[in-house]
């Protein structure tokens, strides 16, 4: 069993190492992008539409990478959007791409998601694409502290790869896991959270995982307060 030290340092070497482009931070499926954001942005409209659904003033981009979800997406919807990331050339690209003078780009925390606390309320926190970089424990802490950083009424989303089989798949040369499904869901109550809303990402090539999208609320809010408008 790995080491959860070097779990993490072999992560941040690796991505160290990793081209600043949307091609590099999706592995070599730039092509990929497009279809991700549309499915992407349907589903967080479908949570914005929900009656006692969460705001449009803050949202926070968790492993922000070079911020092709904030420009192509949260930027869009938010008032501001916050970026934290742990590969600090990509914090910089972010903000090439975003535009350092853009109004509607927050703050940038430089960090790796097992040791980042939000210190704001955020109406919807964007969880893509990193959370198989923390080991099960360290992601349903991270996942409490999230809980804590919502605001009234907030959401947290989370869009993951998922295995076809009950095993954890491990990825060597990234140093990340991929989790099945039922997995995640225990990861869930363990961290308190309810799935409110979940659908599967059509589009992408079969020579990738499945990709499931989840909208998560805390425990105590209750299920039925979440109805659709349309």
């Amino acid at each position: 069993m790995m080491s959860e030290n070097i779990f993490y340092t072999k992560a941040a070497k690796y991505w160290a190492n990793v081209p600043a482009t949307i091609d590099g931070v999706l592995g070599g499926y730039a092509h990929i992008s497009d279809i991700d954001i549309a499915g992407s942005k349907a589903f967080l409209n479908d949570i914005l539409a929900l009656k006692n659904g969460p705001g449009t003033k803050l949202a926070l981009d968790c492993g922000a990478g070079i911020g092709r979800i904030t420009q192509n997406l949260l930027i869009t919807l938010f008032d501001k959007v916050d970026l934290v990331e742990q590969e600090a050339r990509f914090l910089s690209a972010a903000k090439k791409r975003i535009g350092e003078n853009n109004e509607r780009l927050g703050s940038l925390y430089h960090a790796g998601l097992q040791s980042f606390t939000p210190q704001k309320k955020y109406d919807v926190i964007w969880c893509q694409w990193v959370l198989g970089h923390l080991d099960d424990y360290d992601l349903i802490a991270f996942l409490n502290r999230c809980k804590r950083a919502l605001n009234t009424n907030g959401v947290i989303i989370v869009k993951e790869n998922i295995t076809s089989g009950e095993e954890i798949e491990y990825d060597d040369e990234d140093s990340s896991v991929a989790r099945p499904y039922r997995l995640m869901q225990l990861i869930f109550q363990e961290a308190q959270l309810d799935v409110i809303k979940e659908d599967l990402q059509y589009g992408f090539p079969d020579s990738i995982y499945k990709v499931y999208s989840f909208a998560l609320v805390p425990k105590e809010v209750e299920k039925r307060s979440f109805l659709l408008t349309l």
